[in-house]
């Protein structure tokens, strides 16, 4: 996935870039709202507001009258009419500095999974061993029986499911699952995690990562099952 970095203060955008690509991401840093004009097509963006050469805000209006790519501003902009506006000439999100580089990956995979549904839409059910996950029809199925799970149940399996093995910690999957400005206690993650493991037990694991988040580990099928 390739992010298109538009951000003038070279120690931000230097730490931002390194910690993107940490995650697995391609950047593109340029530091003008004209570069981000001129840019290869990208993914995503990620904008900042006080640019050298205009405002940011302009950068925004002008990419979405030629692109649908979903972007985020990034601004130490505190005036909540700015945030307004940037949503309403359309940025998907906005994120205050400073900020920490998990919160900007956990608003990326939001933002994302909002804007373009997995691929495996297309293609049918993803199957995990024993689990299906039907993501066209929001439904999971347990060894062809579907699971009777609530929205929220099932949005925290299709988000631990898109990536099996990785490790998420609790503020991602609190911003993709429950809400991009969740700032709540996280006490209800907790409570549908163990209902998940109660309801999938035998096909797959949720692992505890103490002080971080979870891992979803998908169990294989015994020669006898």
């Amino acid at each position: 996935m390739r992010v298109l970095l538009v951000e003038d203060d070279e120690p931000v955008a230097q730490s931002l870039r390194r910690g993107l690509i940490r995650y697995g991401f391609e950047v593109d840093w340029v530091t003008t709202g004209r570069e981000a004009l001129e840019a290869s097509p990208a993914d995503l963006v990620l904008l900042d507001l006080g640019l050298p050469d205009g405002d940011g805000l302009d950068v925004c209006r002008e990419l979405r009258t030629r692109t649908d790519v979903p972007i985020i501003v990034i601004s130490a902009r505190s005036d909540e009419t700015d945030r307004v506006v940037g949503l309403e000439i359309g940025a998907d999100d906005y994120v205050s500095k400073p900020f920490g580089v998990r919160e900007v990956i956990a608003r990326i995979r939001a933002v994302m999974r909002r804007a373009r549904p997995p691929q495996g839409d297309a293609a049918g059910p993803d199957r995990y061993g024993r689990l299906t996950v039907d993501r066209k029809a929001a439904r999971a199925h347990l060894d062809g029986k579907e699971v009777q799970l609530t929205p929220k149940e099932y949005d925290l399996l299709a988000f631990l499911t898109e990536e099996p093995g990785a490790l998420m910690t609790r503020e991602q999957i609190m911003e993709a699952v429950w809400d991009a400005h969740w700032f709540g206690p996280t006490k209800t993650l907790d409570v549908h995690v163990a209902a998940l493991r109660r309801k999938l037990a035998g096909a797959i694991r949720i692992e505890t990562v103490r002080g971080v988040g979870f891992r979803l580990v998908v169990d294989e099928p015994s020669a006898q099952s």
